[in-house]
């Protein structure tokens, strides 16, 4: 039976302004309308606009954004995108639950189960047939995946799937990162545990304590804001040599859930990083330092390394750094196949996409025309308009040579990364439904940071040369790559969408406060045994055998239901 009722945050929420509108300014090509080959003008005042809300902080684009407005020719749909920002996620979803104004599409993100609680969003079962690019946008197994326990589907996940053949150059995930420069310095050293990836850090910022204008560099960052603690918490997992199932280790063998909050390597892993702290490593104001705050850090080039995942930090901080020059003195970000020692196999990269079942973009009950919203989604995903999404206009953001292969010339990359010109020019609709893997000519990756040369042109000198050095092409070359573990992964699409409804659900989000207040301390202490101790006097006295029980028993039925696909 469907749920009613509303957690705790919605009664909490406090009214704020949740939304502000970017703005930024270029002079964007000219002939961008021109050069888009065959838009269908749509007459004036005849564009369709609807409003769209994304519980993550992301930045909102010029009104007069060229690309938005030849999609809109072409479709004859516009979308106002908002982003999250003041706020967390449960708190803004709450207040539009509570105040009744909701935008016609929303991806909630951790609030997501408050949007279905609330009975606010549109069944989409009874549609997807009229939509064929929606509805082949999965199998039926995936859409099966994601109907809710009233046996309803309402929302589509927008970044797992894979048309084609897989094309990767980027590990936009999980990893210990490392500045470029620390590498060079060191001659490109083998790095594999995480004890070789301090012992690197301290010697390099010992010899080299400031950048080349004496801004002092810091050796160690870590974001802990709100949800993505993630940075600081689940390591051990990886440094194991599992994949990354988010909130457990899952034993392939048994197919047995594991607590990695209490592993031997958890210990180690945050004794480690206590002793990186007593020396001045990790940076003192990582536990208070918003995510914008930790960007901005990032930006100056000054972080020599951090565990992160590539979306989080490379569109904006990267892009920052090679806007500054920054890679000039190789603050570019390498990711390193760091475990726990020398004999575990790391499993950082996965290849295959990654169904997350717990949110997606979700059309609301606001909507007054779920049809044309709906058509909109099914546009996106025709080849055309995802290169314009993607890849931007021909002549203008990137070139085909005579074989048929995109590629962008140097002044075409730099623009790509300019904040003001994606502001005025780039229209991506990054939140909505998307393909990677390659094209339906069967040459051209659906996005840029798949397509071999240009990847591998467009990359800075001094990621280039930390490639070379260690005989790699790409990312994801520096760390490997591991088949899907299995019909199982990734357990985090599951505990994503927890409540408090359930003795688990409980029990994970007390684990959640408990890591929140106890980590720090346990990182900060002097005394790191009885930190860690009082740590998990508490982190047991959260019932975490309910949690992982919830777990085994999520994770035996969805071995059951992939059985009868086989």
């Amino acid at each position: 039976m469907k749920r009613r009722k509303l957690i705790s945050v919605l009664l909490a929420a406090t009214m704020m302004a949740a939304m502000f509108a970017g703005c930024g300014s270029d002079a964007a090509s000219t002939d961008a309308k021109e050069n888009a080959d065959g838009a269908d003008s749509t007459e004036a005042g005849g564009v369709k606009e609807f409003t769209a809300f994304f519980a993550v902080p992301g930045s909102e684009i010029n009104d007069d954004n060229e690309i938005q407005q030849i999609i809109a020719d072409k479709t004859g749909v516009k979308v106002k995108e908002t982003w999250l920002t003041g706020q967390t996620a449960e708190e803004a979803v709450g207040m539009m639950i509570t105040g009744g104004e909701l935008p016609d599409f929303i991806c909630g993100g951790s609030g997501q189960s408050q949007l279905y609680d609330a009975d606010v969003l549109v069944a989409l079962d009874d549609y997807l047939d009229d939509y064929p690019n929606i509805k082949n946008f999965f199998t039926q197994q995936q859409w099966d995946q994601l109907r809710q326990d009233d046996g309803h589907i309402y929302w589509i996940p927008q970044f797992s799937n894979i048309k084609g053949e897989e094309k990767v150059c980027t590990h936009n995930d999980e990893a210990f990162w490392i500045q470029a420069r620390v590498l060079k310095w060191a001659d490109y050293p083998e790095i594999r545990t995480m004890d070789q990836y301090f012992d690197l850090i301290e010697r390099y910022n010992e010899a080299n304590p400031t950048m080349e204008d004496g801004t002092e560099n810091i050796p160690y960052t870590i974001l802990c804001d709100d949800w993505r603690y993630f940075c600081l918490e689940n390591a051990p997992q990886f440094l194991d040599g599992y994949p990354n199932d988010g909130s457990c280790i899952v034993d392939p063998e048994t197919l047995t859930v594991i607590d990695y909050n209490t592993t031997d390597t958890a210990v180690k892993y945050f004794q480690k990083l206590n002793e990186e702290y007593q020396k001045g490593i990790v940076d003192p104001e990582s536990f208070t330092q918003t995510y914008d705050e930790y960007i901005a850090k990032l930006s100056t080039g000054r972080v020599l390394g951090m565990i992160d995942q590539w979306w989080d930090f490379a569109y904006t901080a990267g892009d920052a750094i090679k806007q500054a020059g920054l890679d000039a003195q190789g603050c570019d970000y390498i990711p390193l196949p760091i475990t726990i020692d020398e004999s575990v196999k790391n499993q950082w990269h996965c290849s295959g996409g990654v169904l997350n079942v717990s949110d997606g973009l979700a059309i609301t009950t606001s909507c007054e025309d779920v049809e044309a919203a709906l058509q909109f989604v099914d546009d996106l995903l025709s080849q055309d308009i995802h290169n314009l999404r993607f890849w931007g206009v021909e002549g203008v953001d990137y070139n085909v040579d005579d074989n048929g292969e995109f590629y962008r010339t140097e002044e075409q990359r730099t623009r790509a990364v300019d904040t003001a010109y994606k502001a005025s020019h780039t229209c991506t609709y990054s939140y909505f439904p998307q393909y990677s893997g390659t094209s339906d000519d069967g040459i051209n990756a659906n996005k840029p940071d798949g397509q071999a040369n240009e990847f591998f042109d467009g990359l800075n000198d001094d990621v280039k040369e930390a490639f070379s050095a260690y005989g790699a092409e790409t990312y994801v070359d520096m760390i490997g790559t591991n088949e899907a573990p299995g019909a199982w992964y990734p357990m985090w699409s599951y505990s994503n969408s927890f409540t408090t409804d359930t003795e688990g659900g409980m029990a994970w989000n007390k684990i959640g406060e408990i890591k929140h207040e106890y980590l720090p301390q346990v990182v900060m202490a002097k005394d790191f045994d009885a930190a860690w101790a009082e740590y998990m006097d508490a982190y047991n006295s959260c019932d975490p055998g309910a949690f992982i029980g919830e777990l085994q028993t999520e994770l035996d039925k969805r071995m059951e239901e992939a059985a009868k696909y086989e």
